[in-house]
């Protein structure tokens, strides 16, 4: 249940809205100026709603005040400049008076939901040689994963991790283990489709001596090896059926039997599994069981390919650029200002593996201090394609008939759009100059943050626009 504040000088706006909120299951405190609602510790609530006009300090001196806590800012004066203002400053959203109280509960819905995701941490990791590191990456995708990951891995659920090659799929799993209570068990990573179908029961579920040419030993397989701890099967749809149905049971009932025995053990083994295919389709055409799917799909995460984290790119690139650096002794390289630009717009079939490989190159390549586009060996990216250019707005020269004295064309063109609502003044500015700005530009020019802008692009449908996705071959 949600904490939310309310802050607002009219009783009776205020019991209404209190109300309703209330109404949907939210715990809420009130407020009648910005001092009430400080000494009631606003950074305690998970949402402050607060009027724009108070008496004493307006509404946006909360912003600050309340902050990490997001301020939903609530004015009567529903211009543009009013509401661009509010989040200039920071405000999470706004909503006019008189509200409609469905768009208020799905504003306030859509706000708690974004800071239940940013409230996930990136979690740190043991890699199989001991380094402790953390993954890397604020995007909102990753911030769900997060999220996922420290909400599941005390659970003790099978889980399905499913994302393209190269995005990360084992570094889950390994957070999912070191953050169970199996953490002290062992973690089995098997690859399945590194180990040839005549031998993958084998591996997995062991042999007796003699059960087939060549068992000159018995021999414990990897399931039995992670038991009391986790088996990571890696691509798990390339698993033979055969083998499919040996996991089943292992899944149901817990027990294995080895090849060329007679006898069942028990086993006590978390299992999460990764593949980067659809296992819903591969079970229509009866290449994966259908019930082992149903099996292992009890908690599932997916993981965003590298080119949907365009803002988490670069910082990515930063930390396997210093590990390569280190790695081959070439310390003081960096990225020149053009081989950033085209790690960023590049497409990255290949995700982190693609990327660690290209730096891997500059760092060899590079003559100076500088890694330049060449040493990357990405090749050309191609251009991201313009959208059809929205309707062409008529300035007005400064100092002309149409501007009066004192007035810049820019102020006079704000006054005209006293009446455009935010939502068109904000779809039109992004279309008419995202192809020239990046995301960081395109909100310092609206003076909001990269995060609202991000949000008021899903919310408004505004994609940001990609260059075509090359394949992996």
């Amino acid at each position: 249940m949600s904490r939310i504040l309310i802050v607002e000088d009219e009783a009776i706006i205020r019991s209404a809205l209190r109300r309703l909120l209330e109404r949907h299951d939210h715990r809420v405190s009130e407020a009648g100026s910005v001092d009430e609602a400080l000494s009631l510790d606003p950074q305690g609530f998970d949402l402050v709603i607060s009027d724009l006009r108070l008496p004493g300090e307006p509404g946006t001196d909360l912003i600050a005040r309340a902050a990490p806590v997001p301020v939903l800012i609530m004015t009567s004066y529903a211009s543009m400049r009013s509401a661009v203002e509010a989040l200039k400053l920071g405000a999470v959203d706004y909503v006019a008076k008189p509200f409609d109280h469905d768009e208020l509960l799905e504003t306030v819905a859509r706000v708690l939901h974004q800071r239940a995701l940013q409230q996930g941490e990136p979690p740190d990791v043991t890699d199989p040689g001991g380094e402790r590191q953390t993954m890397i990456g604020n995007c909102p995708a990753m911030q769900a994963v997060y999220t996922r990951i420290r909400k599941t891995a005390p659970a003790d659920v099978t889980v399905l991790i499913q994302g393209e090659s190269g995005t990360g799929k084992e570094l889950v799993a390994r957070a999912l283990h070191q953050q169970s209570q199996r953490a002290a068990a062992p973690l089995v990573c098997v690859n399945c489709a590194a180990i040839p179908e005549t031998l993958i029961e084998s591996e997995l579920f062991g042999h007796e001596k003699g059960a087939f040419t060549g068992a000159s030993a018995a021999r414990t397989g990897l399931v039995e090896a992670a038991d009391g701890g986790t088996l990571f099967l890696d691509e798990i749809g390339e698993l033979p059926l055969d083998a499919q149905a040996r996991l089943l049971r292992v899944l149901q009932e817990g027990e294995i039997r080895k090849i060329g025995s007679v006898e069942t053990r028990h086993v006590d083994v978390r299992l999460i599994a990764a593949t980067h295919r659809d296992l819903r389709v591969l079970s229509r055409t009866g290449e994966f069981r259908l019930d082992l799917y149903y099996r292992l799909n009890v908690m599932q995460i997916d993981l965003p390919p590298l080119r949907d984290r365009e803002d988490d790119i670069l910082e990515i690139a930063d930390v396997l650029l210093d590990k390569a650096c280190r790695r081959h002794e070439r310390d003081g390289l960096r990225l020149s200002r053009a081989a950033r630009r085209v790690i960023r717009d590049f497409p990255w079939p290949g995700n982190v593996r693609e990327l660690e490989n290209a730096l891997e190159r500059g760092v060899i390549l590079a003559e100076g201090h500088l890694i330049h586009p060449d040493d990357l060996g990405l090749g050309p990216t191609t251009p991201r394609p313009s959208p059809p250019p929205p309707p062409a707005i008529e300035p007005i020269a400064p100092g002309s008939d149409e501007a009066p004295h004192g007035q810049t064309a820019e102020t006079a063109a704000d006054e005209e759009e006293e009446d455009l609502s935010l939502e068109d003044y904000f779809q039109h500015f992004v279309l008419e100059h995202q192809d020239q700005m990046s995301e960081t530009e395109l909100a310092q020019k609206l003076g909001i943050s990269r995060k609202c802008l991000w949000e008021r692009r899903q919310r408004l449908g505004i994609p940001r626009k990609k260059g075509p996705r090359r394949n992996a071959g």
